[in-house]
Order: structure tokens, then sequence, then C-alpha cells
């Protein structure tokens, strides 16, 4: 039998900020939105805490992360190593 792939799973690229916690980190994701009167790009950020498993990401690395079931109050994704 074939294992399933769980799909419609968000995925994002970002920043590792901070790496303190145990098994957790705080990864920084940024894009770009167009305002809708000024058509100006602005760049937002958001910080997403993400299971960081055996500390493995430090402050600094290029992480992708995708999301997955709640593991805690704030923990809703997690860093994908392959």
């Amino acid at each position: 039998m074939e294992t399933e792939t769980k799909k419609n799973r968000k995925t994002f690229q970002g920043v590792v900020v901070s790496s303190k916690m145990k098994d957790s980190a705080v990864v920084a994701v940024s894009r770009f939105v167009k305002h809708p009167k000024y058509k100006k790009y602005l760049k937002q950020t958001a910080r997403f805490t993400v299971h960081n498993p055996g500390n493995r990401a430090q402050e600094g690395d290029k992480v992708l992360i995708r999301s997955c079931r709640p593991l805690s109050k704030t923990k809703h994704f997690e860093i994908v190593f392959e």
C-alpha cells in the first residue's frame, strides 16, 4: 500500500529568528503586498512558532515550513528537513 501524502498543507519559506526554546523556533516569513490605493508594494512579515525537533535549525538559517496538526497553543507548523 502506498502512503498517502496529506494535501492542502500550507508551505512557506522564511528565516529562523529565534531558536532558544526546546524543540521550537520562531520563523519570520516576509512577503510583498500591493497597497490598494497607492499601488506601492509594502513588505509584511509574519512570525510563526514552528516545531524544531532536536534544535537542528539555528538562528539565521533559511528554512521551509509546512502546516501540521496543532502541537501546542501557538505551534501549528513544522520545519521540513529533506
